[in-house]
């Protein structure tokens, strides 16, 4: 295929409790970045048969353009329309390219609302998720503002189990990719990140818009949790080690 699904869309796979919501989905992309034929590729797929389930696509509504936003990674938007009955449903997928996938891909089957065949799909793997959330925060560091960030690392922590050595894998090699030094002193987060109001802020605003449960952890505390997740990463403390949500890392 010429795309994987990584981001938001994917704790639909991995978790039946509802995640935070999302505007949008996320793929990686192999093959032409040329906007022309990203727009061919996704009015054929939104063309392709299947059960009708009431939701149809506009193919001439299809538009790429390139995402030129603040700390992105470049990459490229597309736009479309989709109706559900009389009511207009848009449509917003960002694709990226070039990243390193650690380890492979993976096939899944993606959950359905209806009696309908689940469509098989390749995806990224949870390690690296991880690794790019890692990298974000270890790149961003201060002005770090991307909250969902910290909840996704928070949440896949304290719902899943690791390998020590594939997750080091996978963080060396997105770093390496994206030509990031790993950090040093190997800690994910400046103390000075952890203890800024306006990092109070932003987790209480994030927290209020996507309404998550009021008795979430304040922002100290998940980064305090995530840091005893990464940290011994980091500091490759984690060979042939395993994480457990509660107990973290054991031999």
């Amino acid at each position: 295929g010429k795309f994987l699904l990584k981001g938001a869309m994917l704790f639909a796979v991995w978790d039946a409790i509802p995640h935070r919501p999302s505007r949008d989905l996320d793929l990686l992309g192999f093959g032409s970045t040329e906007l022309l034929d990203i727009e061919t590729s996704f009015r054929d797929i939104v063309q392709t048969p299947v059960p009708p389930d009431g939701l149809v696509f506009d193919p001439e509504s299809v538009l790429a353009e390139p995402i030129r936003e603040v700390h992105a990674y470049g990459g490229v938007r597309v736009r479309l329309i989709g109706w559900l009955g009389k009511a207009e449903v848009p449509v917003q997928i960002d694709i990226g390219s070039g990243d390193a996938v650690t380890p492979d891909a993976e096939g899944i089957h993606f959950p359905v609302l209806l009696d309908h065949p689940a469509p098989w799909i390749r995806a990224y793997p949870i390690y690296t998720v991880v690794a790019e959330k890692v990298e974000a925060a270890t790149v961003l560091k201060e002005v770090n503002s991307r909250m969902k960030d910290f909840y996704d690392l928070w949440f896949l922590a304290g719902r899943f189990e690791f390998d020590g050595t594939i997750l080091r894998k996978a963080i060396e090699a997105t770093f390496a990719r994206r030509k990031t030094p790993l950090p040093h002193p190997p800690e994910p987060f400046a103390e000075k990140l952890v203890h800024d109001p306006a990092k109070q802020t932003q987790w209480a605003g994030f927290l209020r818009r996507n309404r998550l449960p009021g008795e979430m952890k304040t922002f100290p505390a998940i980064v305090e949790d995530i840091s005893r997740f990464v940290g011994p990463v980091l500091r490759t403390e984690v060979s042939r080690k395993r994480w457990y949500p509660v107990r973290g890392w054991e031999d």
